[in-house]
Protein backbone atom coordinates (compact mmCIF):
# COMPACT_ATOMS: atom_id res chain seq x y z
CA UNK A 1 0.00 0.00 0.00
CA UNK A 2 0.97 3.51 -0.86
CA UNK A 3 1.13 6.10 2.06
CA UNK A 4 -2.41 7.38 0.54
CA UNK A 5 -3.71 4.42 1.32
CA UNK A 6 -2.31 3.57 5.11
CA UNK A 7 -3.69 6.68 5.70
CA UNK A 8 -7.15 6.13 4.31
CA UNK A 9 -6.72 2.78 5.90
CA UNK A 10 -5.89 4.44 9.30
CA UNK A 11 -9.45 6.60 9.14
CA UNK A 12 -7.32 9.85 9.63
CA UNK A 13 -7.80 12.79 7.28
CA UNK A 14 -4.26 14.73 6.30
CA UNK A 15 -4.80 17.33 8.95
CA UNK A 16 -5.07 14.79 11.43
CA UNK A 17 -1.59 13.14 10.78
CA UNK A 18 -0.05 16.76 10.18
CA UNK A 19 -1.25 17.55 14.05
CA UNK A 20 -0.19 14.74 15.27
CA UNK A 21 3.20 14.87 13.85
CA UNK A 22 3.19 18.26 14.24
CA UNK A 23 3.83 19.39 10.81
CA UNK A 24 1.98 21.20 8.22
CA UNK A 25 -0.92 19.45 6.32
CA UNK A 26 1.07 20.05 2.64
CA UNK A 27 4.04 18.29 4.31
CA UNK A 28 2.11 15.13 4.53
CA UNK A 29 0.31 15.72 0.85
CA UNK A 30 3.91 16.47 -0.39
CA UNK A 31 5.16 13.16 1.61
CA UNK A 32 1.92 11.02 -0.30
CA UNK A 33 2.55 12.30 -3.92
CA UNK A 34 6.34 11.69 -3.70
CA UNK A 35 7.44 15.27 -4.17
CA UNK A 36 9.57 15.08 -0.65
CA UNK A 37 10.91 12.34 1.38
CA UNK A 38 9.96 11.92 5.21
CA UNK A 39 12.42 13.12 7.73
CA UNK A 40 14.01 10.00 9.90
CA UNK A 41 12.04 11.59 12.97
CA UNK A 42 8.27 10.92 11.65
CA UNK A 43 9.24 7.59 10.39
CA UNK A 44 8.49 6.03 13.52
CA UNK A 45 5.52 7.67 14.81
CA UNK A 46 3.89 7.81 11.13
CA UNK A 47 4.05 4.19 10.89
CA UNK A 48 2.52 3.93 15.08
CA UNK A 49 -0.30 6.08 13.44
CA UNK A 50 -1.02 3.65 10.55
CA UNK A 51 -0.83 0.69 12.73
CA UNK A 52 2.24 -1.00 10.58
CA UNK A 53 6.06 -1.33 11.04
CA UNK A 54 8.54 1.34 9.42
CA UNK A 55 9.33 -1.41 6.57
CA UNK A 56 5.35 -1.48 5.80
CA UNK A 57 5.76 2.12 5.77
CA UNK A 58 7.78 2.26 2.54
CA UNK A 59 7.20 -1.14 1.06
CA UNK A 60 4.15 0.41 -1.29
CA UNK A 61 7.34 1.96 -3.41
CA UNK A 62 6.84 5.44 -2.36
CA UNK A 63 10.55 5.85 -2.67
CA UNK A 64 10.47 7.84 0.72
CA UNK A 65 12.40 5.98 2.93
Amino acid sequence: MNLKELRLKAGLTQAEVAKELNVNQSAVHLWETGRTRIARKHHENLAKLYKVTVSELFAGGDGNA
